[in-house]
């Protein structure tokens, strides 16, 4: 089930919120976890003995970590962490590596279908298991509790990534208020907007130019930057959505997108996106390995090991190791020679030279296969023998044009910052704000009954 849907939102959600509104404090977490987990089987109903299974395996070997830490036995403690994290991980290969390591050495193998969201709840319980392991955190005694935050239904699907350390005590300790509900209500809505009209309609024109085939250059530069403002609006307004979601729950998740296209650098990009995933490999592979105290040949190592994993936690193929490459790539050279000089430039030029790499990356992301990226490439710069620009080009422009520079304007936090300092200026302000989301509302409706069904891009991950 998607939140852009019209089953989620006059069905699901309402007789949620209503259940978890009306039933006895002490029911309230179990009701999250049955609405959870029927919220998974309504998308996935097959593969819910998975989720379960790394729920009730990961809830006891967190129970046998700590048991053997306060014991003083640390080499059992570290056998048992290394067991389970080999168990989780072999799980998560299973379905969704194993054809492409068996295409390494020639054998065809047909994938067996990939259980939604396994990519995101392993590594929510490798998050638990390594805290408790750490010392970072205790585990949990209520199973209840440990179960939200496994399955709770705004993140299993595609996060964002929940550290169990970081949210451990809003697990007994979550109280709906009215600022709360009001302000995540609002942050779901905002979301809904970047995904339906945003991001779905960009993603229209890609797929219309993509599916046409030699392009000119123009063109496929337009489609380039369709999908670049479409995956972004896609998932950070499902960010947006599952955030405001928890909240009307009386949950507080960090933000996971921070406007990263105003990014000056490689660097300050990569904290801007997906930051509950950067984070996550920054607590429990980087830092482990050594982090930045070391010399400066292991950290550039430590960084390039991080960004294939990133690469392959988000696909198994070989485009997505060298994208993985090419960011780790990048920001070695931010980190060891850009930054020495790259001050010196003005501020719009650093934007404009790190939104162009991040650019070139998701050709590498949303190409079947390195052939095909670097055919894309080729197109854009005249490959193609078609010209720089065509009737195409035209046509399409012109189609997204409306959907483009608004996109493009809200890539900046300062539209959003002027509509919140209006919406609290006065009561009008407020009210002319109040209508405003409820018109957003409509508009969102109206886009979601005329459309075709699509799904998240990050669902595949």
């Amino acid at each position: 089930m998607s939140f852009q849907t019209i089953p989620f939102i006059f069905l699901f959600l309402p007789v949620a919120l209503i259940l978890y509104r009306v039933i006895p404090d002490k029911l309230k977490d179990l009701i999250l976890v049955i609405l959870s987990l029927l919220f998974y089987a309504w998308g996935d109903i097959a593969h819910l003995p998975v989720l379960i299974f790394s729920m009730a395996f990961n809830y006891l070997a967190g129970a046998e970590i700590d048991s053997f830490r306060r014991s003083g036995r640390d080499s059992m403690a570290k056998t048992a962490v290394i067991t389970s994290t080999a168990a989780d991980l072999v799980l998560l290969g299973f379905y969704k590596y194993t054809g492409f390591f068996l295409s390494i050495f020639g054998v065809t193998y047909t994938q067996q279908d990939m259980p939604i969201g396994i990519s995101f709840f392993t590594f929510t319980v490798l998050s638990y298991i390594f805290d408790i392991y750490y010392g970072k955190a205790e585990p949990e005694k209520n199973i209840i509790h440990y179960a939200v935050y496994v399955s709770f239904f705004p993140k299993i699907i595609s996060g964002p990534i929940t550290e169990y350390g970081k949210i451990r005590d809003q697990l007994a300790d979550h109280p709906v208020t009215w600022l709360k509900f009001r302000t995540g209500l609002q942050q779901f809505l905002i979301g809904l907007f970047k995904k339906l009209l945003l991001a779905d309609k960009l993603g229209e024109t890609f797929q219309a130019l993509q599916n046409t085939g030699d392009l000119a250059s123009a063109s496929a530069w337009l489609g380039m930057v369709c999908y670049s403002l479409q995956l972004f609006y896609d998932f950070s307004g499902y960010s947006d959505m599952a955030i405001g979601l928890a909240r009307m729950f009386g949950f507080s998740f960090d933000a996971n997108f921070d406007h990263p296209y105003i990014s000056d650098g490689v660097t300050d990009f990569w904290r801007r996106w997906h930051i509950s995933l950067g984070q996550w490999f920054r607590d429990y592979v980087y830092i482990p390995m050594g982090g930045n105290r070391c010399s400066s040949s292991r950290l550039a190592l430590n960084l390039l090991i991080v960004w294939i994993l990133t690469g392959f936690w988000h696909g198994a193929s070989w485009n997505f190791i060298f994208w993985g490459l090419y960011h780790g790539a990048w920001v070695l050279l931010d980190r060891f020679l850009i930054r020495r000089f790259f001050d010196r430039i003005p501020k719009p030029v650093r934007v404009g030279c790190t939104v162009l790499i991040a650019f070139f990356g998701w050709v590498f992301f949303f190409s079947p296969s390195l052939g095909s990226a670097f055919h894309w490439f080729g197109m854009m710069f005249g490959s193609a023998h078609l010209g720089f620009w065509n009737g195409t080009t035209t046509y399409y422009l012109k189609g997204i044009l409306l959907v483009l520079i608004p996109a493009i304007i809200f890539c900046s936090p300062k539209p959003g910052d002027y509509i919140e300092k209006l919406s609290l200026r006065d009561r009008n302000s407020a009210a002319v704000s109040i209508a405003g989301y409820v018109f957003l509302f409509f508009v969102c409706i109206a886009a979601m009954v005329s459309s075709t069904y699509t799904s998240f891009l990050y669902f595949k991950f």
